[in-house]
């Protein structure tokens, strides 16, 4: 049984390049870090909005 990563593509396809196959250069941050971030600055936020407030 053939690896699913070295299938051909189909023919429809024109040859474009699978997205998911161009590695670049850089950083790499798991999905649950660049979520989990802004999340928690949104909460500080509030929890300073609450307890700061006048």
């Amino acid at each position: 049984m053939a690896d699913k990563k070295s299938a051909p593509l189909p023919a429809s396809s024109g040859g474009l390049m699978r997205f998911f196959e161009d590695e670049t250069k850089g950083f790499k941050i798991d999905p649950r870090i660049v979520v989990s971030i802004p999340i928690s600055l949104i909460s500080i936020s509030w929890v300073i909005d609450i307890f700061l407030a006048p």
